[in-house]
């Protein structure tokens, strides 16, 4: 079996409780969690390391998904809904994939035998392993789910995960009806500089001066589809274009031929991959963007307004719906209704939208401080 390979190792200390926390770079967001829960963790003088659940599977089999995963989202999406009904409705489907999965087992007892105080997961892969170890005996160390979406497919739960965290209670709600046990709502694991960011005129003409954008006091609306630009971004743009409103800035990410397309159009404005996204937070007015994922996160951590907008078929789909039903972004289910929508988000240009309700960091849940009693 080749050796799984950190992707942030910190020297484990014998005076240290630590933590490996296991990620799964199918998207940026479940990594970006990753790290915030080290950090966090971190601040509570906890040693940390985090892994990839992709190199934790045989051979080039992690690869080999990964990339797949990455051509369907971006070439076939409508094929990504129907793999996730198959799952949601057949159990044969949901056992195999499960069997499969179990291939990553073998390294992740490798990696408890390093002597970890607790497992987190922030990807379902691994969540279905450590769990599957956790029922069988065969890990003796807790393991928690961070659930990193508004809402929750059948793989992100198992039965034996001792916890699941949710960032809302209405994933917190699918995650219980699927099965999971204790079940607790959490702040998004989100870096603490998106709550810092300003909504002054001075903060936002600094952050496109120094991104580039226009300083003018046009509105600017972020178009994202995440760390690899998926979806149908170039076309929202195009539709936010159509609408007057404001200026579409499109997150293009990895992304290159979307760049090169939005680049030829001059009443767009593209960025490729950039790791401020606190510093674009602050330079735009508005998010529309189309997946639920971390950027949502994001966005809501620096109450700014946020749209949702031709999303992804599948999870993109099932975010949006919980993100309306939870009033955090409402859904523009075409372009008249986009209009309306983008008018009424920028009526509250300059201003902070209602602040997120301060609960309980991850770090706190899994290792809560206890209280002195007076």
């Amino acid at each position: 079996m080749k050796s799984a390979t950190a992707l942030v190792a910190l020297p484990r200390s014998t005076s240290r409780r630590h933590v490996d926390i296991v990620s799964g770079s199918f998207g940026a967001g479940h990594d970006i969690a990753a790290e915030a829960i080290a950090q966090q963790l971190h601040a509570r003088g906890f040693a940390t390391r985090t892994w990839d659940v992709v190199d934790l599977m045989p051979g080039q089999v992690g690869r080999m998904l990964r990339s797949g995963y990455l051509r369907q989202i971006q070439s076939m999406p409508v094929t990504w809904r129907w793999t996730l009904e198959a799952i949601e409705r057949h159990d044969a489907v949901m056992r195999g994939i499960v069997r499969a999965l179990r291939a990553t087992e073998s390294a992740l007892l490798d990696i408890a035998a390093g002597g970890p105080d607790h497992f987190v997961s922030t990807h379902p892969f691994p969540s279905q392993a450590l769990g599957h170890l956790r029922e069988t005996r065969r890990l003796a160390v807790p393991v928690t789910t961070y659930l990193t979406d508004m809402s929750v497919h059948r793989l992100w739960v198992h039965p034996a995960i001792d916890t699941h965290l949710a960032v809302h209670e209405i994933p917190a709600r699918q995650a219980r009806g699927l099965g999971a046990g204790e079940t607790r709502v959490v702040n998004p694991a989100v870096r603490r500089s998106f709550g810092a960011t300003s909504r002054s005129e001075l903060a936002q003409r600094v952050a496109r001066r120094g991104l580039g954008l226009p300083e003018d006091n046009r509105p600017l609306a972020l178009v994202t589809g995440g760390a690899h630009g998926i979806g149908e971004l170039f076309e929202s743009a195009r539709d936010l274009v159509d609408t007057g409103l404001a200026t579409p800035v499109v997150l293009c990410g990895t992304n290159s031929r979307l760049l090169a397309r939005v680049d030829r159009h001059p009443s767009m404005i593209g960025l490729g991959w950039i790791d401020d996204i606190p510093r674009v937070l602050e330079a735009v007015d508005v998010v529309v963007q189309n997946s639920g994922g971390m950027t949502s996160l994001e966005t809501r951590a620096a109450a700014l307004p946020m749209l949702t907008y031709r999303c992804i078929a599948g999870h993109g789909e099932a975010n949006a719906a919980a993100l309306e039903e939870a009033g955090l972004a409402q859904w523009a289910r075409d372009a008249a209704q986009l209009h309306q929508l983008l008018k009424g988000a920028l009526r509250v240009r300059g201003r902070r939208t209602e602040a997120p309700v301060v609960i309980t960091d991850v770090a706190d849940a899994l290792f809560p401080v206890p209280q002195l009693i007076a």
